[in-house]
């Protein structure tokens, strides 16, 4: 083919592997492409598509041309979609010299992309908008071809050891010049004047064929990371993005309104508010979308680790150092760290209270563990003693202080919400409370909080907002003011930059957070007691249904109450795991915030109050009125978490309880017509017999009547007066509805047949047994059941 056929198919290519940006074409489904399912496919996909394979072969080719393809700005993310159509250039350097107008005809807004942009535009867009191919069996997205070569690419253009590899079969001029803008229609008010590429002195003045290598590799670099960043990691409200601009952006941006607003009388501001309510859209990331963050989380933290230690010597400080190290060093809290965490507030404030939020738990915690990916390895040990934080972390923990306190307050909330005696649940506080928990990280952090409340003796307020800005050389720390130490300034520079100059700074290791942990930890106690409740139901109800439990004749169920609970399909062995894990938690959140023994005591004795003298739960927290007891909110919370709950009863005419699944409905409806014949016909009969006080009279009452429901009804905790219904003694032939006595009285005829008892002999037998059972019963149990006549 030649370069202009190449040109002309490229656009329709990347369609045909990552889908369109509409969702109409689906692609090659990458997400959904597995080697245990499909393994023809996954492995032509990835050799493919590798940064070595025939797809970046072609990317390269069409880049020495300078060829331009166009994407369209509105499927960019919402904040960033919305800045450029109000005419604002986004701070990105990315966008730069690149938003092309349309000519007359044409529809909205293009960004002209350069081969490699438009490919990895499309391919890190593809994980938010391409739509998933209805699949039969379960994928897992760690391992999909699209994981799989996010993973690649990271390592190829970002590499932990040595350099980026030189595009394959590249000509001399394998430098690109940057794309030549089109005259805009509209002037735009640009957010990226004082901080464009990282690198700019390296390429942007670089139109020579013969560039730096080692240059046109940082390029690649660079582009691939803000390209997953902008695509990953900014989709958040434009409110919160405009938030995000350093101060004199804002000024700019106010004085271009007011300017333009001046000759058009307001339409401007209108088409601001409408672009303001034009992103409504509520993003949602999926569990797949936090799994690639933390991979890429995780890889950059291994990338930065990997920078060469600075030389000691002074003559080797004089040589500039080479632009793949210096980008090693800013890569972190230049590109990621502003984006990364407004990705996690949105996580943290709208995942749903289940267990899926543990890709996020382990997103956030992969970044605040950066040691666990530096290159050196611990000591080897004999003693399992956790490792300690290593001192040189101390400035990525200040310089990063809201990821580790802001964010932890708001999983304490997360956490008092959620439901502890879920084994899911219990470990992820587990987690948080484990790397918290590392010896001399909680120092670290609670230096970092007094470096941020250093008073600001000498600087004036009005000269606060420059904490925000990027630009700030060494003149602003004179000698006139010494109070404001460098690690002071940087983590003033860190907080003020993330939540602005009104920011009120919440303490990790003040009295309000440490209330949360507190509420916590009682929570945590009360989760133990309720697994340990639910164990012990379980081992009840185990022992309750043995083999013999099938021989008997009247079903428990039928006049029993429901005391089941969801928490009972849990199990022993997770059980088990959940109560390791609470207590686990609760030693490390003691570490952590210096509890006292005490309080714990005190803390325990609460919880243990929740049980009454007949061993079990108390009842959620009520308000007892005229009409009965009332739920509080609090009771309301104990009841939604497991904590406490109501003895639910059946408090009507057993023989007209709804027919159970374990009962034959038709013999069911049978016996109850039968039995209400027998009752009216009998009726004084059985009223005279169970009025004596003979051994007779105590034999039908055992059997003709049920006091017990009675009673149930009179100490009903609910409801305070209701009157009792006495139904007399009656015949109740329900129990041989049961499928379980049908298939006991099966079993005894069949065992009956082999020793040649026919089935009267045995009805004999089986009558005669019972009747014997219910003298035994009258004896010995006479005395303990309660009459009401």
């Amino acid at each position: 083919f030649s370069l202009k056929e190449l040109h002309g198919i490229f656009q329709w290519l990347v369609e045909s592997i990552f889908g369109s940006l509409d969702g109409i074409i689906v692609g090659w489904n990458l997400r959904c492409l597995q080697g245990r399912t499909n393994p023809n496919e996954y492995s032509v996909a990835l050799d493919f598509l590798d940064p070595s394979g025939p797809m970046m072969k072609l990317v390269y080719k069409l880049q020495a041309e300078e060829y331009r393809y166009d994407f369209p700005v509105s499927y960019l993310p919402g904040p960033v979609k919305a800045s450029i159509q109000e005419q604002v250039l986004p701070e990105c350097s990315l966008y730069h010299n690149k938003v092309q107008f349309p000519s007359a005809g044409g529809l909205g807004l293009n960004l002209a992309l350069n081969p490699f942009e438009y490919y990895m535009f499309y391919f890190a867009i593809s994980l938010i908008t391409q739509k998933n191919s209805p699949v039969t069996h379960h994928v897992s997205p760690s391992n999909s071809a699209y994981f799989i070569l996010v993973d690649t690419y990271l390592k190829c253009f970002l590499p932990t050891e040595g350099s980026v590899l030189p595009p394959p079969s590249s000509n001399p001029g394998g430098a690109i010049p940057s794309p030549t803008p089109r005259s805009p229609a509209v002037p735009f008010s640009s957010y990226g004047m004082h901080h464009t590429s990282l690198l700019k002195r390296h390429i942007a003045h670089q139109p020579s064929v013969n560039a730096d290598p080692a240059s046109q590799e940082i390029w690649r670099s660079e582009t691939l990371l803000q390209i997953f960043v902008e695509m990953w990691l900014h989709h958040y409200s434009l409110e919160m993005y405009q938030k995000m601009q350093s101060p004199h952006v804002k000024l700019e941006v106010l004085h271009y309104r007011l300017s333009i607003s001046s000759k058009h009388h307001g339409s401007p501001a209108q088409s601001s508010y409408q672009a303001l309510h034009a992103y409504q859209e509520s993003f949602k990331p999926t569990e797949e979308h936090v799994l690639v963050v933390r991979l890429l989380v995780k890889h950059l933290h291994a990338f930065s680790n990997s920078l060469k230690p600075e030389p000691l010597s002074p003559s080797a400080h004089s040589h500039t150092a080479s632009p793949l190290e210096e980008f090693k060093r800013v890569v972190i809290p230049r590109f990621v760290q502003e984006k990364l965490y407004i990705f996690l507030q949105h996580c943290f404030g709208h995942w749903p209270l289940d267990a899926s939020f543990r890709a996020v738990l382990e997103m956030w915690l992969s970044y605040l563990q950066p040691w666990r990916y530096a290159p050196e390895k611990p000591p080897q040990s004999t003693e399992p003693l956790p490792r300690s934080v290593p001192e040189k972390w101390a400035s990525f923990i200040q310089e990063n202080l809201l990821m580790y306190t802001k964010l932890f307050v708001g999983f304490l909330n997360r956490a008092l919400r959620t439901d502890l005696v879920s084994p899911k649940n219990a470990l992820m506080v587990f987690r948080v409370a484990k790397v918290f928990a590392q010896p001399n990280l909680a120092e670290m952090i609670l230096k970092g909080e007094q470096l941020f409340l250093e008073p600001e003796l000498v600087i004036p307020h009005r000269q606060h907002r420059l904490f925000m800005s990027p630009t700030l050389g060494g003149s602003f720390l004179s000698s006139r003011s010494p109070a404001v130490t460098d690690a002071s300034f940087k983590v003033k520079s860190h907080v003020y930059s993330l939540e602005g100059q009104d920011f009120q700074y919440k303490q990790m290791f003040g009295a309000e957070v440490r209330n949360l942990v507190l509420k916590l930890a009682q929570l945590i106690c009360q989760a133990q007691q309720t697994a340990k409740s639910i164990s012990d139901h379980s081992a009840e109800t185990m022992a309750s249904q043995s083999f013999f439990s099938w021989f008997r004749f009247t079903p428990s169920e039928v006049n029993g109450s429901y005391t089941g609970n969801d928490l009972d399909e849990i199990g022993q062995d997770s059980i088990k795991k959940t109560d390791e894990y609470l207590e686990k938690a609760l030693e490390y959140l003691c570490q952590i915030f210096k509890l006292s023994e005490a309080q714990l005591t005190q803390m325990m004795m609460k919880c243990g109050t929740a049980q009454d003298e007949n061993g079990k739960k108390q009842l959620p927290d009520c308000i007892a009125s005229e009409n009965g007891l009332i739920l509080t909110p609090l009771g309301r919370y104990q009841i939604i978490n497991g904590l406490r709950r109501f003895e639910l009863q059946y408090q009507g005419d057993t023989e007209l309880q709804p027919i159970r699944s374990y009962e034959n409905a038709a013999l069911v409806r049978l016996l109850f017509r039968l039995s209400s014949v027998l009752n009216e016909r009998f009726a004084d009969q059985m009223e005279v017999l169970c009025s004596r006080d003979d051994f007779v009279g105590r034999l039908c009452r055992y059997h003709l009547t049920n006091p017990q429901l009675i009673q149930k009804i009179r100490y009903s905790p609910v409801v305070r007066d209701r009157t009792s219904h006495n139904w007399g003694p009656r015949i109740t032939l329900r129990f041989l509805a049961s499928y379980r006595t049908l298939i006991s009285l099966l079993m005894i005829y069949f065992l009956a047949s082999w020793f040649h008892v026919g089935p009267v002999g045995c009805t004999f037998i089986i009558l005669t047994g019972y009747f014997l059972y219910a003298v035994i019963m009258t004896f010995f149990f006479e005395g303990w059941k309660p009459h009401e006549h």
